[in-house]
């Protein structure tokens, strides 16, 4: 029940704010069920992908959804997991946590001066 409950709510942060459940989901992956580093995100990716799916249906009925520039974007996305998912495997985890805490900073201040 306590798994799902943190879907329920990552979904919603998710669909409200585009956050990436990742963002979320790692953190609670890692320190509150004690997941490894490299375990935690590849959890929380798959995981998301119903999230996202559901969301761009929802989205997309309603006309929110910038197709073109939404497909190109998806392309470039692909290719990036690609590679992502193969940096994940050779980035020792220390990196992976200075790298992630650098992201959300700069995601932080960027919302801030907007």
């Amino acid at each position: 029940m306590k798994i799902a409950l943190i879907g329920i709510i990552v979904g919603i942060v998710s669909g409200m704010f585009a956050s990436g459940g990742g963002l979320i989901l790692v953190p609670i992956y890692t320190y509150f069920m004690k997941l490894e580093e490299k375990q935690a995100r590849a959890t929380s990716l798959f995981c998301i992908l119903p999230m996202v799916i559901v969301t761009a249906i929802l989205y997309g009925t309603s006309n929110f959804i910038n197709w073109q520039i939404g497909i190109k974007c998806a392309i470039g996305g692909v290719i990036g997991g690609i590679i992502g998912s193969k940096l994940l495997n050779i980035i020792p985890i220390k990196y992976l946590q200075l790298f992630f805490i650098l992201f959300l900073f700069y995601a932080g201040i960027s919302i801030l001066l907007k």
